[in-house]
């Protein structure tokens, strides 16, 4: 049997590694010419890292991982510690350390791990169609590619996933704009092994270490959606945003390197139960665009990828069959991540004043548990994290 996955991205690498190991073919086509990650960053709860593991890859994670041993909520403006608490608990639970990693390094992991020169780079899909025998992938360069099925795991702007509901589908501005980079671990910040969030007034600045000395940050600004923004002036425009918050998120703007900062105007896509058209099928960004508020993207894209795999293991050459139990093992949960999210996005940017209001009174009395509660209840239910 052999497949064709369209996109090189955490969804497609994992999926393409994940079909492989129980000899599946695969060809992977990616649009852009060579690696580059949108983003500096993702949170690898230990859903996705046990999903890694599962790859094969549990050294080559633990490698790229930062470690955070705790969690903490600051004050925005004053910087004092509104709550402390060990991320141990967590782990004890779930069996696992989650990771922070820089995406460059975790994608360029994933494309070693297949291999790099096995990936068709530069080309862009520009049809998918499938066929009462095989489907097949049209390319910009007038290129066609046939396989016994197609996997769509070609992000945010799909065209599979037009493709498989017949239709466009419109994304939903979540409310804010993420600013994100990744800069030396300072403790002017936050300490080196902990998550550090500053928040207030409905917007949040947070560092987690990376591998190499380093954290991930990310400032999440509440904005309304296209506005005009000058590439390389992420410095002036998050001052102005955060003038007056404490000092170590004054530090954090004067370290950043404004060349850069990414900047992403955040959206999700209401969750959709068809996730597969005949030989063609969905995966990851794809099939579930979420908001990054509880960090379970990638993650969901690495449940999907081994999903995916468990699917045709135990439907060995039933393309249909396999997919359509693919499907059903994915819409629910997906769709509950993408719903989790959104729910917490809410919360986070003051959607309800009030309600955000509440949780920062919540934050002053809180010892780990309730937030631990909320992450470990993301982390369960996947295929390598079934509910017990």
């Amino acid at each position: 049997m052999k497949a064709i996955i369209i996109g090189a991205g955490m969804g497609g690498m994992s999926a393409a590694l994940a079909l492989r190991q129980i000899g599946i073919d695969t060809e992977v086509y990616e649009r852009v010419t060579e690696n580059k990650p949108v983003g500096a960053a993702i949170s690898v709860w230990s859903n996705g890292v046990k999903c890694l593991n599962y790859l094969g890859l549990e050294q080559q994670t633990a490698a790229l991982g930062g470690i955070v041993d705790s969690m903490s909520y600051l004050d925005g403006h004053s910087g004092d510690t509104m709550c402390r608490f060990s991320l141990q608990p967590l782990i004890d639970q779930v069996g696992q350390r989650p990771y922070p990693i820089a995406r460059a390094d975790l994608q360029m992991m994933l494309m070693q791990a297949y291999g790099l020169e096995d990936i068709h780079f530069g080309m862009k899909m520009v049809a998918v169609q499938d066929g009462p025998g095989s489907a097949s992938a049209t390319f910009a360069d007038g290129t066609t590619a046939t396989a016994d099925v197609v996997i769509g795991a070609d992000g945010a702007s799909s065209i599979t996933r037009e493709y498989v509901l017949g239709a466009p589908v419109t994304r939903r501005y979540a409310g804010y704009v993420n600013f994100n980079g990744l800069v030396d671990a300072d403790d002017a910040i936050g300490p080196a092994t902990e998550w550090t969030t500053y928040v207030g007034d409905g917007q949040r600045v947070s560092v987690m270490p990376v591998a190499g000395g380093r954290f991930y940050f990310f400032f999440d600004v509440v904005a309304p959606p296209g506005l005009p923004y000058e590439p390389g002036t992420a410095r002036e425009v998050l001052r102005e945003h955060f003038r007056g918050w404490a000092p170590g998120v004054q530090t954090l703007i004067d370290t950043l390197d404004p060349m850069t900062t990414n900047r992403v105007e955040i959206a999700d896509l209401d969750p959709f139960s068809t996730w597969v058209k005949g030989r063609v099928a969905l995966l990851g960004d794809a099939a579930h665009n979420t908001t990054p508020d509880i960090g379970q993207g990638g993650c969901s894209a690495m449940e999907d990828a081994v999903a995916l795999q468990w699917a045709f293991r135990d439907h060995p050459g039933d393309v249909h069959t396999a997919l359509a139990a693919y499907q059903r093992a994915r819409v629910d949960r997906a769709a509950d991540l993408v719903l989790r999210a959104r729910k917490r996005c809410d919360v986070t940017h003051a959607k309800d004043p009030q309600i955000t209001q509440q949780w920062y009174d919540e934050l002053r009395v809180e010892d780990g548990t309730n937030v631990i509660r909320g992450i470990v209840g993301n982390i369960m239910g996947g295929p390598v994290t079934p509910v017990r």
